[in-house]
């Protein structure tokens, strides 16, 4: 058992900006470049802008905006993310590679704030198997790299270098410890701490992280970071624990997605510091209202679906159906809810939005949900909006989140559904031709299948040179009543490797096309990246 005295050995507390004097945790956002590691999450270079937009304005403190030694595309994504996005800090994650390290700050420079991100893996297990170095190897690596990445920085009067010990959670403490000291000689001002493999156990992280604060002292005058995967279905709590032992700024995902498990959930943990604030003696920066907003923009762009019971962001995270919640919820809210659904961003749209709305109050609804568009791309949303306007009464803030996101996430596409016909019945075969622009050229195919959906699909195969095989596939409606939208999320695996797609429409099988062409997009991305 560490000695409890241990626990006085933390970071100086920080104040928030305008703050009560709460010591404040930076929230560090690894969404796009972690969460986009999940099986099939990828998203291209719009919607990976879209993403790190909405992460401004939920007010991450950090940004990790990818990996761009990856490929040509991450350096890309990196790049026009740190020249775009304003109000956070823009990270870019590098190994502990000179090649690394020079382009990852090529990528993030351009920031208001960029942030070199290096990392170098400390355990015996990852030392010995995964990178193949002796610890005297990445004693001399940490020392050469992080002082590279801290003369980049010095080029940039904002900059500045996070140094990550990769698997630390199984590192021998004494090491680590030595190795963390090293990262803050050579100018590394923010050290994070990650459960790599989500090994770690709540009280046991705590007293870990107590631990490395007594073996390197010079912790107390650096930002000290934790980075915990789900695994063990614990990421959250851990994340938490290590805030109790001083820690001051927490990486995590939206809806917690990424490798494996995921990572820690953003909206578990800041919602967690949000209502027990007074517990932890902390608080954050963060817009909490952005959350729900944050959490479908994620999942309908990667195509992971939250699931209904999930903390928070989940469809059932506010619902109450035992008969004694329920009366104690009408007589005082707070019986059964410990924080307010509008807190997070759940509350009632009644944007009264018709087919005689004009273009103008199109756009300021639209800006009041956080979408800006130039005026060619308002054109091409105001005539989807009459679209839709002309087969629903009123149009709600989910249906416009839903449709001008559709149409932003068109826009880079390879391929594009033009249209579609299928036949089917009981009594014949079911068939289907479609219509598909690839890379700027028409092309038209057709299919004849055991079912409806597998024939378009089949069709749709045909006409891009490319077959798919259905590993997923899921259909809900957007808002309620009979002309609600239908959104469709689906799985392809091509060549061994599943891709997402994900879209909506009044018609299922319109959804289900677009939602397939999507996800073959994703997969034409990938090989065009690889």
């Amino acid at each position: 058992m560490t000695d409890p005295t241990i626990t006085h050995r933390r970071a100086p507390a920080k104040s928030p900006p305008g703050g009560d004097g709460a010591r404040y945790v930076k929230i560090f956002d690894t969404t796009l470049r972690d969460g986009e590691q999940a099986p099939g999450a990828s998203m291209n270079q719009t919607e990976k802008l879209e993403i790190a937009q909405q992460l401004a304005r939920l007010g991450v403190d950090i940004i990790e905006a990818g990996f761009p030694i990856a490929s040509k595309g991450d350096f890309e994504s990196v790049a026009l993310i740190a020249r775009v996005v304003k109000g956070s800090r823009i990270a870019g994650l590098a190994r502990a590679i000179e090649q690394d390290v020079r382009v990852c700050w090529d990528a993030v420079r351009g920031a208001e704030a960029p942030r070199i991100h290096t990392f170098i893996s400390t355990s015996p297990i990852h030392m010995k198997y995964q990178i193949k170095k002796t610890p005297d190897q990445v004693r001399a690596i940490t020392r050469e790299m992080v002082g590279l990445a801290a003369r980049l920085a010095a080029q940039h009067p904002a900059a500045d270098v996070e140094f990550s010990a990769m698997d630390a959670s199984r590192s021998e403490p004494e090491f680590l410890a030595e190795i963390l000291g090293i990262a803050i000689e050579c100018g590394a001002t923010t050290i994070n701490v990650p459960d790599t493999v989500g090994y770690a156990l709540p009280l046991e992280w705590r007293d870990f992280i107590c631990e490395q604060y007594r073996l390197c002292p010079a912790l107390s005058d650096v930002t000290v970071s934790v980075h915990c995967h789900n695994d063990l279905g614990l990421a959250s709590a851990n994340s938490l624990a290590a805030v109790s032992a001083g820690a001051s700024q927490i990486e995590c995902a939206v809806n917690g997605i990424g490798e494996r498990a995921g990572n820690a959930s953003l909206e578990e943990v800041v919602m967690a510091l949000a209502t027990r604030g007074a517990y932890f003696g902390a608080t954050t920066g963060i817009v909490t209202e952005e959350i729900a907003r944050s959490s479908r923009m994620v999942s309908n762009l990667t195509g992971y679906v939250v699931q209904p019971n999930k903390a928070i962001v989940g469809r059932n995270a506010f619902a109450h159906e035992s008969g004694i919640h329920q009366a104690g919820l009408l007589a005082e809210s707070s019986t059964f809810e410990i924080m307010k659904p509008a807190d997070v961003g759940f509350t009632d749209s009644d944007l009264v939005l018709g087919k005689h709305s004009g273009r103008h109050a199109l756009r300021t609804r639209l800006e009041e949900l956080g979408y800006r568009l130039t005026d060619v791309e308002l054109d091409e949303a105001f005539h989807r909006f009459k679209d839709l306007a002309d087969k629903k009464k009123d149009v709600t803030a989910l249906d416009l989140e839903a449709l001008v996101g559709e149409e932003i996430r068109e826009r880079q596409d390879s391929f594009t559904l033009l249209a579609y016909v299928s036949q089917a019945g009981s009594a014949i075969t079911p068939t289907a031709q479609v219509e598909v622009e690839v890379r700027g050229r028409r092309r038209r195919g057709k299919s004849f299948s055991d079912g409806t959906v597998e024939a378009v699909f089949k069709a749709i195969d045909h006409a891009v040179g490319m077959k798919g095989s259905l590993a997923d596939y899921q259909v809900r409606s957007v808002t309620a009543g009979k002309d609600a939208l239908a959104e469709v999320k689906l799985a392809v695996e091509i060549d061994g490797r599943p891709y997402r797609g994900q879209a909506v429409s009044f018609d299922v099988m319109e959804s289900s096309a677009k939602a397939y062409v999507r996800a073959l997009n994703n997969a034409a991305a990938a090989k065009g990246n690889d």
